[in-house]
């Protein structure tokens, strides 16, 4: 085996990854629980195994190189395929993954994901029948031992999370795409978006329908897409129009509610402001069909090469996938946005009760 790598290892690109993430070699330390004069030694050698210099010593910050970027990148990505193959030899023992991660677009309801969570930590686990060599969990019975992450993403961010493997689950993705393979997509429902100003807006009192001239003389009020990788999505936005472009549609609302532009937002999130005159609904010329939106995972390809021996969906990716299955929980997740008290979701699962 040669000295490089023989150099790489696990902790040897967390160590990197600790440094450049605190920008000094004594923070790393203190974060590592090593001295710093350790942390240099240890550094020392993994350049001379690799035959490189990683950091840039004039600085007094822990300032990376382009071979030092090179390894960053690569053993962050050899970092996260280590714990995909913990997860998965996990999941093969006991049916339950180690980490599930779900993607979640914005316009979809917190409450409601939130209430999900609650109810999947409130379940119990069941005996499994073990595979060839596995054996059943000694604690079958108890909460499951995955952990869940939640990750918020706008437009594109979303699908992207998933075919990047960042996400296990996505919900909120668009629905009208080209699937790739080994992901299946389910309909989660439509989401009307409306078109609204704050009553002091110089469009609450202009006739109606707005044409597309009219509007292009106000700013509109935008939401980034997430997406680093694929093309970010633009949605109603005119050429030359002024754009306050902010991070979510909830910032997108309250903007709106403070006049400092317009634009479509989603009908169920806007529904309160709506009936307490805080945003007023215009129509417009420009069509504005409901966005459909869908849920996706991934799965090994039907016919893709030992696809048969590769591990299957988990429990608690199925125990999600269950919750999915019924309507009133879909519903849940595009129309429940006031957080009115009383009106508390009834997971599928738990209780043997539908929402």
């Amino acid at each position: 085996m040669s000295d490089a790598r023989s150099a790489l290892t696990p902790d040897a690109l967390t160590m990197v990854d600790a440094i450049a993430r605190s920008g000094s070699f004594a923070a790393a330390a203190r974060q590592l629980g090593k001295v710093p004069s350790a942390l240099t030694y240890n550094v020392r050698q993994l350049e001379d195994a690799l035959d490189v210099l990683l950091f840039d010593r004039r600085s007094r910050q822990a300032t990376l190189t382009a071979a030092g970027h090179e390894l960053l990148d690569e053993g962050r990505r050899l970092l996260e395929q280590m714990d995909a193959v913990a997860n998965r030899v996990k999941r093969v023992a006991t049916g339950w993954e180690t980490q599930l991660s779900i993607a979640v677009d914005d316009v979809i309801s917190l409450t409601t994901m939130l209430e999900l969570c609650e109810a999947f930590y409130a379940c119990t686990t069941k005996p499994v029948r073990p595979a060839a060599g596995a054996r059943v969990a000694p604690d079958a019975g108890a909460p499951p031992a995955t952990r869940l992450r939640l990750r918020t993403e706008v437009l594109a961010g979303t699908w992207e999370a998933l075919v990047t493997g960042q996400a296990d689950l996505a919900i909120g993705v668009g629905s009208a795409r080209e699937l790739p393979s080994g992901v299946t997509m389910k309909d989660l429902g439509p989401l009307p978006f409306v078109f609204a100003v704050a009553p002091h807006h110089p469009l609450a009192t202009a006739s109606e329908p707005l044409d597309d001239a009219e509007l292009i003389r106000y700013r509109a009020v935008a939401v980034a897409d997430s997406a680093q990788r694929l093309a970010p999505m633009t949605v109603n936005l005119l050429p030359g129009q002024d754009v306050l472009t902010v991070s979510n549609m909830q910032a997108k609302i309250d903007a709106q509610l403070r006049s400092l532009g317009c634009g479509f937002v989603p009908e169920p999130m806007a529904r309160d402001h709506i009936a307490a005159g805080r945003l007023v609904v215009k129509s417009v010329q420009r069509v504005r069909l409901a966005a459909r939106l869908g849920y996706a995972w991934r799965t090994p390809a039907a016919g893709s090469r030992g696809a048969a021996r590769k591990p299957q969906p988990g429990l608690a990716l199925r125990w999600w996938l269950e919750q999915l299955e019924s309507a009133a929980t879909r519903s849940a997740l595009l129309e429940r946005h006031g957080g009115r008290v009383g009106d508390r979701y009834a997971p599928a699962t738990g209780p043997k009760k539908r929402a």
